[in-house]
């Protein structure tokens, strides 16, 4: 991606990269769905008898499909900042994409489901042990019990320096101020060291 500027020359945009991650079934592919200009990059396939014994349904009983290596979106900002979206795979088969996918990042969105809060464990320590900037954002299904910010740092055991927010996965609007959350907050972690 190239743009003209005012005095004709060409300028290229700074890329800036974001980690949509969660456990399976969160809403990653529907959040960069939601916020990305061009359409998105999916690698979904369809669930199968062979994953029956693997993967675990239970709380998402109607999903059919799961994604097996990434999701790929981009939103540019103006001429000089574009983002690029990367949506991690859930499924603990497909963990060993996560390095590749978070190098570079500027942080990531840790993406849960208070349905199943015990699978956003292991994104939350992935992030925290390498050190990269995240938040959470809890998405508000349709029929799930809504908790408080406070409950859920306080069931997740985060610190408080850690945003948590509540958003709406499907709604545009939504998933970009969960994008503005975390840019603010790996900018502020930035300026602090």
């Amino acid at each position: 991606m190239v743009f003209v500027g005012s005095d004709d020359q060409l300028t290229v945009p700074t890329a800036v990269k974001i980690v949509i991650a969660g456990g399976f079934g969160t809403g990653k592919t529907t959040m960069v769905a939601s916020v990305s200009e061009i359409a998105p990059l999916r690698t979904e396939e369809l669930l199968t008898e062979a994953g029956v014994h693997v993967d675990d349904l239970v709380g998402i009983e109607g999903k059919d499909t799961t994604t097996v290596a990434l999701d790929f979106g981009r939103i540019t900002i103006n001429t000089k900042v574009v983002l690029y979206l990367f949506g991690t795979p859930g499924q603990n088969r497909f963990w060993f994409m996560w390095d590749e996918l978070a190098t570079g990042a500027i942080g990531a969105v840790v993406l849960v489901d208070t349905r199943r809060l015990d699978s956003s464990f292991p994104s939350i320590d992935f992030f925290e042990h390498r050190g990269i900037p995240f938040i959470v954002a809890v998405n508000c299904f349709d029929g799930s019990q809504l908790y408080t910010v406070d409950e859920v740092r306080h069931a997740l055991d985060l610190d408080e320096a850690i945003p948590v927010l509540l958003c709406d996965a499907r709604d545009r609007e939504s998933s970009k101020a969960v994008l503005v959350g975390l840019i603010q907050h790996s900018m502020n972690r930035l300026a602090a060291v």
